[in-house]
């Protein structure tokens, strides 16, 4: 009675088992395609241009006050307290760099989450939606480089480019 049970129960594992429909999709090929993420892309490079020009600017000012500063030392126009002071206050600017680069950073990656959230979303419920109609119990991405083998067959990246409407 027990070996029947243990028996009925692995059949019916592997029955279920084999009811089950997998495929696969690139999200990485049908990201590249859409014109949603060559806008972002591009947006997302001029934001960045515009926080590093400014980082730019504020390195390059340092710079020459350090440059006119030491020059002046050099030459025994400063006092050797008013030259340390300086030195603190040139110190000070370099921390606020520093954070700056910090603020450019987090900024970049706000940016990148706000353009690329509503893309991934759309490709995740067309992903959805093919998945659903075709009966599938699970949609891998070869995309991730996880997925070792798959059979061509079971590939849905056309049918989800279709539904989002890529050429």
């Amino acid at each position: 009675m027990k070996k029947t049970l243990i028996l009925l129960l692995a059949l019916a594992t592997a029955f279920s088992v084999q009811a089950q429909k997998f495929g696969y999709c690139n999200s990485l090929a049908l990201l590249s395609e859409m014109p949603e993420v060559k806008a972002a892309d591009s947006e997302l490079q001029a934001y960045q241009t515009q926080l590093t020009k400014k980082g730019q600017e504020m390195v390059a000012a340092l710079q020459d006050k350090a440059k006119v500063l030491e020059q002046k030392n050099a030459e025994g126009g400063i006092a050797p307290k008013d030259y340390e002071a300086q030195m603190l206050k040139l110190q000070e600017e370099e921390k606020e760099i520093a954070k700056y680069e910090q603020e450019v950073y987090q900024k970049l990656g706000e940016k990148r989450e706000t353009l690329y959230k509503p893309v991934l979303d759309k490709l995740n419920e067309a992903m959805k939606l093919v998945a659903k109609e075709q009966g599938m119990n699970m949609v891998f991405d070869t995309g991730s480089q996880v997925l070792l083998y798959a059979d061509e067959s079971l590939d849905v990246t056309p049918l989800v480019k279709v539904k989002m409407g890529i050429k």
